[in-house]
């Protein structure tokens, strides 16, 4: 890689030699920052476009700011690419998002640029006014604070919590609103609608070009005036755009919108806000994937493209052949069409990941019953209870890691109603380069405490397909969390005619008389491999695939405890309060004292790797479970 690195790149290790660069020469300094990234990433994928379009606005942040005495807050964090690279970690941004290598986002613990850790979004402006307000306590009076909110991250309802109560506080902080019209889809709503009315207001943008340019030359008056005209612009915007502005609304000073590509006019309005108190918010238009014609065009596709030829544009394929065996979100949003034909009360709901979940499909050929509604788990959880409440059968799909933030509206308004909401939660276990922060292992545990609500998970592409058909049933109407993994899965031939699963009901996946093995969700594919293993070695392994976590088949599990003395648990999520958890707690409710061995997420969090690395770490991957049944039951023969 060092041959990537540009001359004046080369020459920056951190953000003081950044400083020491003449400003006639930051674009060529952008230039080389951003074919940097291109290169790196087109061999060692991760996210893509994000970072293309904050390259000037990087720059120009570590050209003004004294980091990291002044803190920047990255929202969405895969946005820091360029941020990583100017701040000592541009010999090893080549291990990015690798097995203990660097992580794909800010990360306190990695370096003290990081000011503070952000893998999901909306939750830059309430760190920083946290970290504005602790500066004001300490009496830190030069300490700047900035928050960088883009790609959709606005839509958060958290974000304009935060607004409201930094307006309220005064606090001197600067958001800067990375405005590119995305998030990993193209961005939705009102306030989208309202930027652009802004960004694209010929009238006003020409005036204050105009005017701005005026100013400038005038010798002596100009910067005071430029500096007036910035203090109070807002009565002229008010005026043109015949509208009160949003955040001005909120006590914030709109500055903007301005270029944000030109990366000299960029340091020259960072300088002068750093000289206005009191909460700012600078309205910056960029381009997601700017200086890759390919990423500029099909922004969603390039959002994380994967490996790619950075001369051609074309993007290398997994290594899963799609026509043998799909990935599970793609037999999730073709199912939902499907059963939506037959069900016209069917409805889909995702916060912001249309293409992620493979919701796009729905959308596109349903669009006045399939919803994107923005970066808003919240809100998409209680719109669907209402929709639910009015006779809707509602599949509510988020990512397992993203279903945190709306578990109040889970139980409050879900369940204690008892409303038949389907939840499907994707990327359920260890995801990989994405993290601790986007890993799915807590569903299983918090969604089984919550009452009325059934908690399944398949382990094979058809049990997905049956579950979803079982779950919008009439007979069953009630809360349903169906969760399954990222990635491909393992049967090519799985659009069969659906089948009805009985709530609580596993099923038995193979006979044995040494050890029996339960497995929840894609445990299951590790251990079914396992139990082949073990044949050859002579250890017969009972294999139960127990599909439900809540309810349980106690029948079933009464029969293992009666025939085994030792069982083995296998989830691909948090060992505390899951899956195992759940039947050491059915054996001491009915008397059973059999031995039992829990394989599952350990307590800490697991960082990142590709998911093979991950599962190993954790031992729950197929070497990791032949490992643990040979050792209980006392046979050693090699494989």
């Amino acid at each position: 890689m060092e041959d990537a690195k540009g001359k004046l790149l080369e020459s920056i290790n951190n953000p003081d030699d950044l400083k020491n660069i003449p400003v006639d020469q930051l674009e060529d300094v952008c230039q080389e920052l951003r074919d940097y990234i291109i290169d790196v990433v087109s061999t060692n994928p991760g996210h893509f476009g994000a970072s293309l379009g904050v390259v000037e606005l990087t720059v120009a942040l570590h050209y003004v700011y004294n980091t990291p005495y002044d803190q920047l807050v990255w929202d969405v964090g895969h946005q820091a690419y360029g941020h990583k690279i100017l701040t000592g970690r541009r010999n090893q941004f080549d291990t990015n998002r690798k097995y203990k290598g660097l992580s794909g986002f800010p990360k306190r613990s990695e370096s003290e640029y990081d000011a503070f850790g952000v893998g999901h979004s909306s939750t830059s402006i309430s760190a920083a006014l946290g970290m504005a307000i602790a500066s004001r306590i300490k009496g830190e009076k030069e300490r700047k604070v900035v928050a960088v909110i883009g790609d959709g991250a606005m839509t958060g309802g958290m974000a304009f919590e935060a607004l409201n109560n930094a307006g309220g506080e005064n606090a001197d902080i600067l958001v800067i609103l990375n405005d590119n019209n995305m998030a990993i889809d193209p961005s939705v709503g009102g306030l989208n609608k309202y930027l652009l009315n802004i960004s694209k207001s010929d009238t006003y943008n020409r005036m204050k070009h105009d005017v701005w340019e005026g100013l400038g030359k005038l010798d002596g008056f100009g910067k005071k005036a430029r500096r007036f005209i910035q203090k109070n612009q807002h009565a002229l915007k008010n005026m043109i755009l015949k509208e009160n502005n949003l955040f001005e609304a909120f006590n914030f000073r709109y500055f903007g919108p301005i270029d944000g590509h030109d990366v000299r006019y960029l340091t020259n309005a960072l300088n002068d806000l750093k000289e206005i108190p009191g909460p700012k918010l600078l309205h910056v238009i960029t381009q997601k994937g700017k200086g890759f014609k390919q990423a500029e065009i099909h922004q969603t596709k390039w959002h994380a493209p994967g490996i790619f030829d950075k001369e051609t544009g074309e993007i290398y394929k997994c290594d899963c052949n799609v026509d043998q065996a799909p990935k599970f979100q793609n037999v999730f949003g073709d199912t939902l069409v499907e059963l939506a034909e037959k069900n016209d009360k069917i409805v889909g709901i995702t916060p912001a990941m249309p293409t992620g979940c493979s919701m796009n499909k729905m959308i596109e050929q349903m669009p006045d019953r399939a919803f994107d509604v923005g970066i808003a788990e919240q809100h998409a959880v209680t719109f669907s209870a209402g929709l639910a409440a009015q006779g809707m059968v509602p599949f509510c799909n988020i990512y397992s890691t993203f279903m945190q933030r709306a578990y109040d509206q889970v139980i409050h308004d879900v369940a204690i109603q008892k409303l038949p909401v389907i939840f499907c939660l994707d990327r359920g276990g260890l995801v990989g380069e994405d993290g601790p922060t986007h890993h799915g292992v807590f569903d299983i545990a918090y969604m089984r405490s919550v009452p009325n609500m059934i908690v399944s998970a398949p382990m094979d592409e058809i049990e997905l397909r049956n579950l979803m058909y079982t779950a919008q049933l009439e007979e069953i109407n009630q809360p349903f969390s169906i969760r399954y993994p990222r990635g491909c899965g393992i049967i090519a031939d799985w659009q069969k005619e659906f089948e009805k699963i009985e709530i609580g009901k596993g099923r038995k996946l193979n006979d044995g008389s040494d050890i029996a093995v339960l497995s929840i969700g894609k445990s299951g594919i590790f251990a079914q491999r396992a139990v082949k293993i073990l044949a050859n070695s002579d250890i017969s392994v009972a294999h139960y695939d127990m599909r439900f976590v809540k309810p349980l088949d106690t029948e079933m599990l009464t029969e293992i405890m009666q025939n085994f003395d030792q069982v083995v648990t296998i989830e691909d999520g948090s060992i505390q309060g899951g899956f195992g958890s759940a039947i050491l707690e059915f054996m001491a409710e009915n008397g059973f004292t059999n031995k039992i061995k829990i394989l599952g997420i350990p307590d800490k969090f697991i960082e990142h790797g590709t998911p093979e690395e991950l599962y190993h770490e954790c031992g729950i991957d197929t070497q990791g479970i032949v490992k643990t049944v040979r050792e209980l039951v006392g046979k050693t023969k090699t494989i």
